[in-house]
């Protein structure tokens, strides 16, 4: 169960709250409330009746406390107790500038003392007061000993935070300072170093806000039972240890969202109530809601031929093809396997044959019963036996009566001060999936003959050079510790989860400004989301010379121009540099051949630089001759995908020249080829390939050409035909 709270906010919204200070945009009050209502907020979604809060303002118009003469000017907007939505509402609307200078905040401090004496009594509560001031008021201090004195005994927390409080360690000091305040802040900097609670400034404590906090969960045991290594039924030497199972890692979930409807009958501040039998969210004119299942079976008789069952009457059956059988629930323990809880050793594995992907859970802890010393020093042990063998101990593991085994990997664990097995679940044969890659390091051949040098292999200059990106790229000591030396620069406690804390962030921002944008994304969250800047621009030149070594080439844009007589539209470069009409004027480009090498990307910068149909022809005829080697040397289907790849590119480019015949003469031509086995025999395999890639013949309704020559749209087809191209003869 988790432990009780009852903290009181002490918020000064006196006149002097209402300025704005060192060219902040919000009031002081404003400022301060961010914090504020962050700790409520959190309070809030944390959902706990046992988390309970009051709010206390100081410097109001009005007095509403039961202190009487002496507490002027302090008003309880909120006792101690569970806080809601429809109470976060009321305090906005009174947490503002009030027109009053009056009014004690140590007075405010003995009013928030008086509420958790009388909430908490003498009950097990963690106590805690929380003061926001700008320390501008009167103060009397004659009770601060009392005050300190009562805050010792009845273990309450108090933290003071100040608008423009000056702080060393935060590296904060306002210049010109009015008197009043410098005397108070100092008074209640003193009161606080002398054991009464933390003092602070209000800046870092709103910087904070974004850093998110994690939740301490109190363990609670997977498993109470014992731990046997052998059989102790049969053998008198089997060992039998008590243990405790706990969590060790938890995956932290994102709050889900839920369906509700809008009540148009009620008002958005009403209570909590039951309307027409529904529940309704308080606070938001909502109401939940409700689904209703109901079963029906076929029944000539009944009114629409099906007839209402109630559940009872249902029973459970199993498909045997397309056959119901059933099985009575008389008879169902047949199909359970009776298991007893258990963790029983199987065998151990050296730790070096281990391999980690095999890991197929979260990962648990397994320590001695509480308050055993037989089984603490049982259980030590048999860590201290593992970890000196180098070795893992593999167990079945049964958590609770009548439910499947699994199979555990015991390792051990040695720190100075603890001792325990940490547990991860093995696969069984049934959930491993086996997967075959091509090499990394070879090629075999059709014939068999191993190669360790190939163009789908990287070189040893590749290999070097991404060796020393890598190496440059190198996190594990790029970060600063407080002594400015080396360190890690992204350790685990400090790489938060976007997803969970931004959703989190996001709800808590809608619930105290529901009619404002959400706030950016914090630094302390996309921070580890890319590589530091300095590491980026020291590793350019190892990148560099990984782009040399891989001859990475750029992909030429697409070209988007238009033939017959229209100006053919390209991406504007920044440089205003037209690369296609520098192209274009190389008359050595034109009877440029295509490298078979380096053919998709070629062809793409010969389209973009055709002047006419006779350089497109030029480049299609190249092209063509290209493909018709790929696919007589493709042995085993060992270059179809690039066969299908370039014809995709002659597709995809004619058709935007607006020359969609030619693609369709050389369909046919290859259609014709591999009909007659002239490219290397049969072919059907290759065809069904482009056919699933649907690289057919160009459809007149593909294209909307105006005043297409005769020849050229007798070139196009129907859809019919179309699908009658793609059938193949039977082979001789």
């Amino acid at each position: 169960m988790a432990q009780k709270e009852a903290t009181v906010y002490i918020v000064d919204i006196g006149s002097t709250m209402g300025e704005r200070s060192h060219g902040r945009k919000e009031t002081n009050l404003d400022f301060a409330l961010e914090y504020v209502w962050d700790k409520i907020m959190s309070t809030v979604a944390s959902g706990r009746k046992t988390a309970m809060a009051g709010v206390v303002a100081v410097r109001t118009d009005e007095t509403l406390n039961s202190l009487g003469e002496g507490y002027e000017h302090i008003s309880i907007l909120h006792n101690i107790a569970q806080v809601q939505m429809p109470q976060i509402r009321k305090l906005q609307r009174e947490l503002v500038v009030s027109n009053t200078h009056g009014g004690d905040i140590v007075s405010a401090m003995i009013v928030a003392i008086q509420m958790i004496t009388e909430t908490c009594k003498k009950l097990k509560y963690d106590r805690k007061i929380v003061l926001v001031t700008d320390a501008r008021g009167p103060m009397d201090v004659d009770d601060l000993p009392q005050i300190r004195a009562k805050l010792q005994e009845d273990d309450i927390q108090l933290t003071v935070l100040g608008v423009d409080f000056d702080d060393s360690d935060y590296g904060f000091k306002e210049e010109s300072k009015d008197s009043t305040k410098a005397q108070n802040e100092g008074i209640l900097r003193q009161f606080c170093d002398d054991g009464a609670g933390v003092f602070g400034t209000l800046a870092q404590a709103v910087d904070e806000i974004s850093v998110p906090r994690v939740k301490q969960v109190r363990p609670t045991p997977l498993y109470k039972g014992k731990l046997h290594l052998g059989n102790a039924e049969q053998y008198e030497t089997a060992i039998t240890i008590n243990v405790e199972r706990y969590s060790k890692t938890m995956v932290a979930a994102a709050p889900t969202a839920s369906s509700f409807v809008v009540r148009s009958d009620i008002e958005a501040t009403q209570s909590t109530q039951t309307v027409n039998g529904e529940s309704e969210i308080p606070g938001g004119g909502l109401a939940s809601v409700k689904s209703t299942r109901t079963y029906q079976v076929e029944d000539e008789h009944a009114p629409g031929g099906k007839r209402d069952v109630a559940l009872d009457e249902l029973a459970k059956g199993f498909e045997y093809g397309r056959t119901a059988v059933h099985i009575s629930e008389s008879d169902r323990n047949i199909t359970t396997y009776e298991t007893e809880p258990d963790l029983d050793i199987l065998g151990f594995v050296e730790a070096k044959q281990y391999e980690r992907y095999m890991d197929m859970s979260r990962t648990n802890m397994i320590m001695a019963e509480r308050t055993n010393e037989k089984a603490y020093m049982a259980l030590s042990s048999l860590i201290h036996a593992l970890y000196e063998l180098e070795s893992y101990a593999v167990a079945r593991f049964v958590a609770k009566e009548n439910k499947e085994p699994r199979v555990l990997l015991l390792m051990p664990s040695i720190e100075p001060d603890f001792e325990c097995l940490y547990d991860v679940e093995l696969p069984f044969a049934e959930d491993v999936r086996s997967y075959r890659f091509p090499s990394l390091d070879k090629v075999i051949t059709v014939g068999g003959k191993v190669l360790t040098l190939h163009r789908n292999l990287p070189s040893n200059d590749l290999k070097d050079a991404m060796s020393d990106l890598v190496d440059s790229m190198d996190l594990s000591e790029f970060g600063k510790d407080d002594n400015g030396q080396p360190t890690e620069y992204a350790p685990v406690d400090e790489a938060y989860s976007m997803k969970l804390h931004r959703i989190n962030q996001v709800i808590k921002h809608r619930a105290t400004h529901p009619d404002r944008e959400p706030p950016d994304m914090p630094e302390v969250l996309t921070r580890f989301s890319r590589p530091p800047d300095e590491l980026a621009s020291s590793s350019k030149s190892a990148l560099a010379s990984v782009i040399k070594a891989a001859e990475v080439k750029k992909v030429p844009p697409k070209a988007r121009g238009k033939q017959y007589n229209r100006k053919r539209e390209t991406d504007k470069p920044l440089s205003d540099l037209d690369i296609g009409a520098l192209l274009a004027q190389d008359p050595g480009r034109k009877s440029k051949r295509i490298d078979p090498k380096n053919a998709i990307p070629e062809f793409k910068q010969a389209m973009l630089s055709t002047t006419d149909n006779a350089d497109i022809e030029n480049a299609v005829k190249q092209m063509k001759t290209i493909i018709y080697d790929w696919t007589e040397a493709s042995f085993g289907g060992s270059k179809d995908q690039q066969v299908v790849e370039g014809v995709s590119t002659m597709r995809e480019e004619l058709l935007d020249l607006e020359v969609p015949y030619m693609y369709n003469e050389f369909l046919r031509e290859l259609k014709g080829k591999m009909v007659g086995e002239e490219l290397g025999g049969d072919r059907r395999l290759l065809w069904v390939a482009i056919k699933n890639a649907r690289l057919g013949l160009v459809q007149r309704k593909e294209v909307e050409i105006e005043g297409l020559p005769e020849e050229e749209a007798k070139a196009l087809v129907n859809e019919e035909e179309a699908k009658a191209f793609w059938s193949m003869p039977k082979p001789k």
